[in-house]
């Protein structure tokens, strides 16, 4: 899920930075820091704006920096448990596909794909199911419901996210909208009304 909210953090400006556009530095020195990051609630910072150093900054002897506190407006993303989300498939592994959603990877486990026994086509990097014939490739669109999450907040890439397909609603969107389509007409059979008329005897 994605929202904007107001944030507040430290960030360290070092010596050799203090004699530039203070302004500049803070903005830069901000984006560094809380941009890619993920807090102490799970929440993925994607972009800062807005900027706004509160009050003046300290001076550490210790190592020469200087400590500002800012203000500043965040994009964030946040993942939940039971959220619907659409992605792009992009990797297909012998035990299920990852999908993209958002900035991160969740992984379908292959038996959380379908309602079917899946086949792992490894030469063309597809999964298909062994009834219905339908498959699973890199680039397709899919929806599936968030199950299971483990965040990494050193490195939010290796989150791993567990989600599924198997529900009314889920699944590769183009397997969605063949069953809205209207089921096809037997072209075999003779239709009401369009058989050969005979000529009435008098």
């Amino acid at each position: 899920m994605y929202k904007m909210m107001r944030s507040e953090g430290v960030i360290r400006i070092p010596p050799d930075r203090l004699g530039e556009n203070i302004q500049d530095v803070i903005k830069d020195i901000a984006r560094l820091s809380f941009e890619g990051k993920i807090n102490n609630t799970h929440e993925l910072t994607l972009i800062v704006t807005d900027i706004q150093p509160e009050g003046e900054g300290r001076i550490l002897h210790s190592d020469g920096g200087v400590y500002q506190k800012v203000y500043y407006d965040a994009l964030i993303f946040k993942p939940e448990p039971q959220e619907i989300v659409e992605g792009t498939v992009v990797e297909i592994l012998k035990y299920g596909a990852f999908m993209r959603f958002g900035p991160l990877d969740g992984l379908l486990h292959i038996s959380q794909i379908m309602d079917d026994h899946i086949d792992v086509d490894q030469s063309n990097e597809r999964l298909v199911g062994k009834e219905t014939k339908r498959d699973l490739k890199v680039n397709d669109r899919v929806r599936a419901r968030i199950v299971a999450i483990s965040i990494n907040e050193r490195n939010p890439r290796d989150s791993k996210i567990g989600l599924t397909m198997r529900q009314v609603g889920l699944g590769k969107l183009d397997w969605m909208e063949e069953e809205r389509r209207p089921p096809k007409e037997d072209d075999g059979k003779a239709k009401k009304g369009k058989g050969k008329k005979g000529k009435a005897k008098k």
